[in-house]
């Protein structure tokens, strides 16, 4: 069976890929897509976004990284994926999550969201947090994969 996770991952954090390597655990492939948001100014582009989280999940044989834009359901309905995977870190990410699965159930009734929660040493962890430590200089090494300490670093310099 295969799952989709979609998501902005900018960048991937280590919460990121742990829910990515326990899905890989539970469907034959799984589809990791980064959504091109034209209303949104990401840090890195949507294409680097994709080569950080491949190089990051290289050891998984069954995922795949792809960009897309649109409606979450039609690109799961295009690539025949019959899951959504969504991560929780805390309890207001269910808040947005149960809603974001109930208007997709509407949606595509023949598709299910399953919930992995994320675990608990990455809780903490947002890409947003991530670009704030960054920013400022702080350490990164545990909240995201090697590649993208690279791109962080090379993103802002320490001094």
């Amino acid at each position: 069976m295969i799952a989709l996770y979609p998501g902005s991952f900018d960048p991937i954090t280590l919460g990121h890929l742990d829910v990515i390597e326990r899905a890989s655990r539970l469907f034959s492939k799984v589809i990791v897509a980064v959504l091109k948001n034209p209303n949104k100014t990401p840090l890195f582009s949507p294409e680097q976004r994709q080569a950080q989280i491949s190089l990051s999940t290289a050891h998984l044989k069954n995922v795949e990284v792809d960009t897309f834009s649109g409606l979450t359901v039609a690109y799961a309905r295009q690539r025949g994926a019959k899951v959504i995977v969504r991560g929780l870190r805390v309890l207001s990410d269910f808040d947005v999550e149960l809603q974001m699965a109930h208007t997709n159930k509407l949606l595509a009734p023949e598709l299910e969201t399953l919930f992995l929660a994320t675990a608990s040493e990455h809780s903490f962890v947002s890409s947003s947090l991530v670009k704030e430590v960054a920013k400022l200089g702080g350490p990164i090494d545990h909240l995201v994969p090697a590649p993208v300490i690279r791109d962080l670093r090379e993103r802002f310099p320490l001094a």
